[in-house]
């Protein structure tokens, strides 16, 4: 193989032709390399990917992989998933040959996790296992790998939590009066409670997007940090483009919020703050008031809890959230719906009391 050494620089370097997947012949080069071992490692790595025969390091399909989602995935979701994928996955699997990773190689990495000191949660075990599936079925779709070793392990984790943490009004009032000291911070947080949207949706707010008068605010796009970017995108779903109604309570917050902004346009973020800021303004609120700490996320089920207290259907529940459908909302938060079953039985029996004229309680008439 071309490897070279460069006397310059003291390292070594790959040139070498091959064929693109059009068939068409290319040169490529490659400088950098400490060890003439590691040029050679490259090239024969590049090459195999090129070819599209599974016997490449997992390595280069994952490149190949992250390649593809690059195109289709949000920015936020393709980082996370950088993120899980670097840390959890390649240091274990990077340089197996793809086609050499067998079911029992995947259930000890997985044995590693479930034995792992940082004790992960049910939900990321099985975000992390899905995702090692994943590239292994993208190799089997696009690159003829014959089977998918994760599959055949079988999951670990769980899909849902057993449990899931929320505020009840009282404890929001106590943690919103601890951090009323801050106009951004009280604004903040009063609208994810009051309205259940999404952080990066309230991060994203604009002036613009409020209707004082029709008392809606317009959900239409969602705000991250990518590195060190801030990226408006599309909201996560097309179902999370929607119009809230906001209480007039909440309005009159947002009013006063924006009233103290210096040098505002209605056009700008009217919280230009990052989630970093809302973690921090969550910790000291909690430290403050003595509430329990929960997520920021949870923020939103203590607006759907307080929702489903207060006896509203899951279906206009499913919309001001911005599920994609009733049955998410249902799956979400059936844990929160049994107490509403003994509601039921005790109206039907009022319906069938003597009061009520029922007959219930007699033989029923015969037909002559």
């Amino acid at each position: 193989m071309p490897v070279y050494k460069d006397e310059k620089r003291k390292t070594w370097y790959c040139a070498f032709r091959y064929k693109d997947w059009t068939g068409t012949t290319r040169q490529h080069k490659k400088r950098g390399f400490a060890k003439k071992s590691d040029a050679v490692q490259y090239e024969r790595d590049f090459i195999k990917k090129q070819s599209g025969g599974c016997d490449m390091a997992f390595g280069s399909m994952v490149e190949l992989y992250m390649e593809d989602c690059k195109t289709r995935l949000r920015p936020t979701t393709y980082e996370g998933k950088k993120y899980l994928i670097d840390s959890k996955i390649l240091p274990v699997f990077k340089d197996m040959p793809v086609n050499a990773i067998t079911p029992a190689t995947v259930r000890k990495w997985q044995n590693g996790l479930l034995d792992d000191e940082s004790d992960y949660s049910p939900t990321y075990l099985k975000t992390i296992n899905n995702q090692l599936s994943a590239i292994f079925n993208y190799a089997r779709r696009y690159y003829g790998l014959q089977t998918n070793p994760a599959a055949v392990c079988g999951s670990i984790g769980k899909k849902n939590a057993e449990s899931m943490q929320f505020w009840t009004t009282d404890e929001f009032r106590l943690f919103a009066a601890a951090i009323s000291d801050k106009p951004a911070s009280y604004a903040i947080f009063n609208t994810l409670f009051w309205t259940g949207m999404r952080s990066g949706e309230l991060l994203a707010l604009t002036l613009n997007d409020i209707d004082f008068e029709s008392k809606k605010i317009s959900i239409t796009k969602s705000y991250a940090r990518v590195g060190n970017e801030d990226v408006i995108s599309p909201p996560k779903t097309p179902k999370s483009r929607r119009v809230i109604t906001a209480s007039e309570f909440l309005l009159e917050i947002l009013k006063d919020y924006a009233g103290r902004l210096v040098d505002y346009e209605p056009s700008d973020r009217l919280f230009d703050y990052t989630k970093h800021f809302l973690a921090s303004e969550m910790a000291r609120g909690c430290k403050l008031s003595g509430v329990k700490k929960i997520r920021i996320h949870d923020i939103r089920h203590s607006h759907a809890s307080l929702l489903i207290e207060l006896g509203f259907s899951p279906l206009l529940i499913s919309e001001r959230l911005g599920h994609e459908s009733v049955e998410t909302t249902l799956q979400t938060y059936a844990h929160l719906y049994p107490n509403k079953h003994g509601e039921v039985a005790d109206k039907l029996d009022a319906l069938n009391s003597p009061e009520n004229g029922s007959k219930s309680d007699k033989n029923p008439e015969k037909p002559e």
